[in-house]
């Protein structure tokens, strides 16, 4: 059918049956389509309608194509979800590296196909547990870990050769693939057969979530030293898993949420470049982790958007002749943001519809939060019925039966090719600023997130947006969960066991190990290989960044008022 006809069709439409419509039911609840605006959850505008003359189909074999193609649109993979589900993990880690333990061979009895570790505070800005600093966060939002001992038992019983590994740690990073790499090997598993990915995505950091050490500069020497020991020494290694759930945590929008963290991306490929990596022999391993919010089709058009911005990218800008390099690979997690500590059943929905985008979306991992997030760390039953989330839309669904199964949808394709724009505009201005690092410590980043989350916020208060059980559909509530508690006992466990180890350990090697790494840092001499060689030697994470912080320093934020 050709425009014009459309265009007649649709404008007979609008006097014949819509306009008769509206005047007849101004009043009441037909009127409201009158009366309000209609937005995502981004703040967009929606159009009443959609049609043929919202997308441009002759755009079809650049723009959406075919999947497993670039630009990859439509997917990664010609099959997508026929050929293999995605990977389903389960954030988990709380208190010792025993109970962590027992947590992961749960989910794995229950069909978890992979394990995503959650770190404490202390450990994931490089503190052992006796620090001073710690005192209070041992054990508390992830699991403690302070030495390659701690490992050893975090790890038992569970093959790593078999079993794909996320750990969720950035400034870090370094020192806890240094220690998974370590473990393995003390298991009889080479570390060309490990399997997994590492967060190692500082810039975000800085952005939006605080878990920071060092100063940008040496940050980024780490990050790209992992890229390079893992291209030749870890090649089924994810290097980077480069984040915009916290951005989109902390308040930013969807079209916000890919620009800048894209952003990052190129940020990072620069770095990599700069320290003299061929870009196809890093690409192939850098994903992305991205957030899963309530709107289903806005949510959709974002990763189908972001999949096709960084195929761009990386052809275009960075001239990657694989094409690997230009897939945008990306793990999912749904919104913990959304969750409410109202009516904490509704999280069991919220997460549902947010999973079912991730798929429709076409993720390769996925994490779903469970119901009493907003409360506290999981229960087992919580995360038991997460892990069911996924496991009905794969099974049962038949969302996973055909590739892309929106593609087409005139208010999808929209979507994407608005997100994109909007996405494209903001990277954009942050190269006219001279790039993301430069873009975060000017504010500019963190400015444009915090306007955003104060919309958001505004309009919630305002009633303008509603949140099922917040502002509207309350109920009186009785305290019927049953929440996790962590045992300040543990504390004081884990400090006894770190002085155990300390004890039994060669006190000379340890000496020895953290002053080569020191030695090492003050040369351009890539870190990674001192790193593995002073934890193999149960150097504790603490004593590895501490020599670290005494070469680089620490990174003192600047507030954006």
């Amino acid at each position: 059918m050709d425009n014009e006809k459309i265009i007649k069709v649709l404008n007979e439409w609008k006097e014949k049956t819509l306009k008769p419509f509206l005047s007849k039911n101004s009043k009441g609840s037909f009127g409201k389509e009158q009366r309000e605006k209609f937005v995502t959850t981004s703040n967009k505008e929606i159009r009443r309608l959609y049609t043929p003359l919202d997308y441009a189909s002759e755009n079809y074999v650049d723009e959406i194509g075919f999947p497993g193609q670039f630009p990859f649109t439509r997917g990664v993979q010609p099959t997508m979800y026929r050929g293999k589900f995605w990977t389903m993990r389960q954030y988990a880690g709380f208190g010792t590296a025993k109970e962590s333990n027992e947590r992961y061979r749960f989910l794995l009895s229950q069909g978890t196909t992979g394990l995503s570790v959650a770190f404490d505070l202390p450990t994931q800005i490089g503190y052992d547990s006796d620090d001073p600093i710690s005192s209070g966060e041992v054990g508390k939002v992830g699991v403690a870990i302070d030495t390659l001992a701690d490992m050893e038992i975090l790890f038992k019983d569970i093959p790593l050769d078999k079993v794909s590994t996320s750990m969720t740690i950035n400034a870090p990073a370094s020192v806890l693939l240094a220690l998974y790499i370590a473990v393995a090997e003390k298991n009889g598993v080479s570390r060309d057969k490990l399997s997994g990915t590492i967060q190692n995505d500082i810039l975000k950091e800085y952005i939006a979530r605080g878990t920071y050490i060092f100063p940008p500069k040496p940050s980024m020497r780490l990050i790209t030293n992992v890229f390079e020991f893992c291209a030749k020494e870890v090649p089924k290694w994810n290097t980077i898993s480069i984040s915009g759930y916290h951005i989109r945590e902390a308040g930013s929008t969807a079209a916000q949420e890919i620009g800048f963290t894209l952003a990052n991306g190129i940020a990072y490929v620069e770095a990599a470049l700069k320290s003299g990596l061929d870009v196809d022999d890093f690409a192939k391993r850098l994903s992305f982790f991205f957030n899963s919010h309530n709107d289903l089709f806005e949510e959709v058009a974002k990763f189908r958007a972001a999949r096709r911005l960084w195929a761009k990218i990386m052809k275009e800008r960075f001239k990657a002749r694989d094409e690997r390099s230009m897939m945008l690979r990306f793990h999912t997690q749904t919104a913990g943001s959304s969750l409410t500590a109202q009516q904490p059943d509704n999280n069991v929905v919220r997460t549902t519809v947010q999973a079912l985008a991730a798929v429709l979306g076409g993720t390769q991992s996925l994490h779903t939060n469970s119901r009493d997030e907003a409360l506290a760390l999981p229960t087992e039953a919580s995360a038991q019925i997460a892990l069911r989330t996924q496991q009905i839309i794969a099974y049962e669904s038949g969302a996973a039966n055909t590739v892309d199964p929106l593609a087409g949808s005139y208010y999808v394709e929209t979507l994407t090719n608005e997100i994109q724009q909007e996405a494209e505009e903001y990277i954009n201005k942050i190269d006219a600023l001279g790039g993301a690092v430069q873009a975060i410590e000017r504010g500019f980043i963190q400015s444009e997130i915090q306007k955003s989350a104060y919309i958001f916020q505004k309009d919630i208060e305002a009633n303008k947006r509603i949140i099922v059980g917040v502002n509207k559909f309350q109920v009186k509530e009785k305290d019927t969960l049953e929440l996790l508690k962590i045992d300040k006992q543990i504390e004081v466990d884990q400090i006894k066991f770190l002085k155990k180890v300390q004890a039994e350990r060669n006190a000379d090697l340890v000496k020895e190990k953290i002053e080569n790494l020191k030695k090492a840092a003050q040369t351009n001499s890539n870190l990674m290989p001192f790193i593995v060689d002073a934890v193999k030697n149960y150097c504790s994470v603490g004593e590895v960044c501490n020599s670290l912080r005494e070469i680089f320093g620490e990174y003192k934020e600047n507030l954006i008022i």
